[in-house]
């Protein structure tokens, strides 16, 4: 069972899309109480994307919905009504962190910066995710991990060959907007223990240009260094002209296998052995270090017809007891049913409202070598009544917000 590290904590979240959300599903994952502000009539801009055509989401459970917004209890409020401003400042009140993607006139429009919810609540920790950071020429343009995190941080160019006739997309939606939102979640972590230990309450900022920059760090430090930027050196092979066991080999059926293994020398005769190969641990081309790295380009040769003989299946059973590093490449729903993502519960089912299973990626942190477990999204507004009752709303004054548009 999942530690519920953050039980007692409240988060405060007025957020769309996926990449501050996906923080705040994080935080609900590990005992948060997360309290989604929707649109009052609309909800979350997510939960209209089936209809914008940009993918199919016609099977029954919306799973971006459900990945961004797990666990959490959602109030459909209207910011822009003095009730609805009232209702949240309520909730500011009683919450440790308020979490926002919404740019900055938005937030000086809604009066609900950092200084307006300061003086409601000077213990709170204002955290705000951003396409490109709080300063400079872009501080109030927005933007999407595609653009901010993939194309401008530098992903994009690092990942298409050369000569290559487009830029090679994001691998898979909310690509960045997912690697942001656990960023985001371990600087709220961060805050809260700093809050704890000094009472000081933070403003944490967190922009997908940060979070891409730093997924590219070491090809920057690399190419500050060299002078040069960072590019795909080819397609074939995949790994350095001097190590025939660092690269990406095909196999029968189509599919690749890919080796890792920094110290070639160390594990070429145990991988000789694996691949039924055990004569070229004696060939005179492969006998130390240095005549393996200067005759890398037969070895590989020799690597890639000999891997080309089997499926892909065939090699990762055969691999399982291979001492130096390998992977098999896999799809999506490959790596759904690897045994190893099963046995460490790196998949979690959850439950529709109305029954439907379905299951999401668990989020990545372990607790006490526990799973960590997760709930369905919520239904737009669906606690709405219930978060107004616990803030002290009696009936009467519910239907009057509800009768004035403030909440939904």
């Amino acid at each position: 069972m999942t530690t519920p590290v953050m039980n007692g904590i409240r988060i405060l979240e007025v957020a769309e899309h996926t990449f501050v959300p996906a923080a705040s599903a994080v935080l609900a994952d590990w005992g948060a109480d997360v309290i989604k502000i929707e649109h009052a009539e609309r909800g979350d801009a997510m939960r209209g994307l089936g209809s914008t055509g940009v993918m199919d989401l016609s099977k029954g459970v919306h799973v971006l919905n459900e990945h961004s917004n797990r666990g959490k209890r959602s109030l459909g409020l209207d910011l822009q009504k003095p009730e609805g401003l009232e209702v949240l400042h309520a909730l500011v009140k009683t919450s440790d962190v308020l979490l926002t993607n919404k740019l900055p006139h938005v937030l000086e429009k809604l009066k609900i910066g950092v200084a307006d919810l300061r003086a409601i609540n000077p213990r709170l920790i204002y955290v705000r995710g951003t396409a490109f950071g709080p300063r400079g020429p872009d501080a109030t343009r927005g933007g999407y991990d595609m653009t901010a995190y993939w194309c401008r941080a530098g992903s994009a160019m690092g990942c298409t060959p050369p000569g290559f006739p487009a830029i090679i997309p994001q691998p898979g939606p909310a690509y960045g907007d997912s690697l942001g939102g656990m960023t985001i979640a371990g600087g709220i972590a961060g805050a809260l223990l700093h809050r704890e230990r000094t009472g000081e309450a933070l403003v944490v900022d967190v922009s997908l240009l940060a979070t891409g920059a730093w997924a590219m760090a070491s090809a920057i430090a690399l190419s500050l260094q060299q002078g040069k930027p960072w590019g795909l050196a080819a397609l074939a092979g995949g790994g350095g002209p001097k190590n025939p066991l660092s690269g990406v080999y095909k196999t029968k059926d189509g599919k690749f296998v890919c080796l890792v293994m920094l110290q070639a020398f160390k594990y070429w005769a145990d991988f000789c052995q694996h691949i039924d190969r055990p004569g070229l641990v004696e060939d005179e081309r492969f006998t130390s270090a240095e005549l393996l790295s200067e005759n890398a380009a037969a070895a590989r040769e020799i690597i890639a017809e000999v891997l080309a003989g089997g499926t892909l299946a065939e090699w990762t059973a055969r691999f399982q007891t291979l001492s130096g590093q390998w992977a098999p490449v896999q799809d999506t729903l490959e790596v759904a049913a690897d045994p190893q993502v099963r046995a460490n519960g790196y998949l979690q089912e959850a439950v529709t409202r109305d029954g439907r299973r379905f299951e999401l990626v668990a989020s990545p942190v372990q607790f006490d070598e526990a799973p960590t477990a997760t709930k369905r999204a919520p239904e737009f507004n669906e606690h709405g009544e219930q978060i107004l009752q616990e803030l002290g709303y009696d009936w009467d004054r519910i239907l009057d917000l509800k009768a004035a548009g403030a909440v939904a």
